[in-house]
């Protein structure tokens, strides 16, 4: 009996392990040069949150935003960001068997100043959103990995009402739908949630919808969206309000059911609400706080989808601008851009509270972080 004990409790151990050595995490950075290691890929430990670094890339200006593909095989980044007159997205190869990272191609980005790039599951497709005079772009993925040259660019010019931040459009993120058969893009400088029908088989895969966009609430600048596992709710972090709104989804149309701060109600101004996801379980949503806060807020998430505030954690940092949770939901992974580090937090799956875990790991600007199993 004790002997089948032990074989099962070594095999237990021979999964976790294994499991623990196919999980990565990508970081992009402001890196402003073309010496430092401007993307670094590191090996998760799943048993203890570690971090440990396995390679890095070089010669690229500020990939400020990454994706993996679905394969796994390919890293996308926004590259040359808030660059004068300039902007770009890349493409790198990723062998996770030697540990390798290579830059592959890059294409013109259709705007200045790309934020945010996302992948169609079917990784045929590549989506990019230019913030600094809104527009958005779509590229055709070759077979290699390589990224084709654009296929389609819409450009906006309405704005909204803040004097300063909204005088004209400012695409923030392209979020495809659950079933990848719509595009949304929050527009920042209009106040809008932009909506495009995606048709992969198509050459111009994106086409007008009967509802074009969603208006948001004037001045609250809608930056990145996410959508509930069920597929029945979405939510949109707002920027300069501090705030999330819940929409219930059907069919490319988003229906506002609630409106809740990021951040508490005493604090008015000061703030930067970041970035927003979701739990693999679909049972908490947590947002990213800059500004005066530098933490992650957490909400539970109700079967109707609504959403209540249970606590706060500090990201031991400045700046939060982006963060990702693992695919088994266990580990949350933040990046400070202006202090420079990266927190790993293990995540409890009942409460939806967060403890610091491993070692923190230290990149100039760090941006950006992705994880994927691979």
């Amino acid at each position: 009996m004790n002997l089948k004990k032990n074989i099962l409790a070594l095999s237990l151990l021979i999964c976790t392990s294994v499991f623990s050595q196919n999980t990565y995490v990508f970081l992009g950075s402001y890196n402003r040069d073309k010496t430092a290691e401007s993307i670094q890929v590191y090996q998760l430990d799943t048993l203890n949150g570690n971090l440990t670094k396995i390679t890095s890339a070089k010669d690229i200006i500020n990939p400020s935003y990454l994706t993996v593909s679905p394969n796994g095989k390919y890293v996308y980044a926004c590259t040359d960001t808030k660059t004068p007159n300039s902007g770009s997205v890349s493409s790198f190869e990723f062998n996770s068997e030697n540990k390798s990272l290579t830059f592959l191609n890059k294409q013109g980005s259709g705007g200045e100043n790309p934020v945010y790039v996302s992948v169609h599951k079917s990784g045929k497709w590549l989506v990019n959103a230019n913030y600094t005079e809104g527009s958005v772009s779509v590229h055709p993925l070759l077979e290699n990995g390589k990224i084709d040259s654009i296929a389609q660019n819409f450009q906006y010019a309405d704005g909204s009402v803040h004097k300063e931040r909204q005088t004209r459009s400012h695409v923030h993120s392209a979020i495809f739908s659950p079933e990848f058969d719509y595009l949304f893009l929050p527009d920042l400088g209009a106040d809008k949630i932009r909506c495009y029908a995606f048709d992969e088989n198509k050459k111009q895969p994106l086409t007008e919808t009967k509802n074009p966009f969603t208006k948001t609430d004037l001045e609250a600048g809608p930056r990145h969206f996410t959508f509930h596992p069920n597929q029945k709710y979405g939510y949109c972090i707002e920027e300069m309000a501090g705030s999330i709104s819940v929409y219930q989804y059907e069919k490319g149309t988003l229906t506002k059911i609630q409106r809740i701060n990021t951040h508490p109600d005493k604090i008015k101004e000061g703030f930067e609400s970041s970035d927003i996801h979701i739990s693999t379980d679909g049972k908490f949503l947590y947002a990213s706080n800059r500004g005066k806060e530098n933490n992650i807020v957490i909400f539970s998430i109700a079967e109707n989808g609504l959403l209540k505030n249970i606590g706060y954690q500090s990201t031991f940092g400045n700046h939060p601008r982006i963060f990702a949770i693992d695919e088994t939901g266990k580990f949350l992974i933040a990046t400070n851009v202006n202090s420079g580090n990266v927190i790993v937090f293990k995540r409890n799956p009942k409460t939806g509270l967060l403890k610091k875990a491993g070692k923190e790991i230290k990149m100039e600007n760090v941006s950006c972080v992705q994880i994927k199993q691979i």
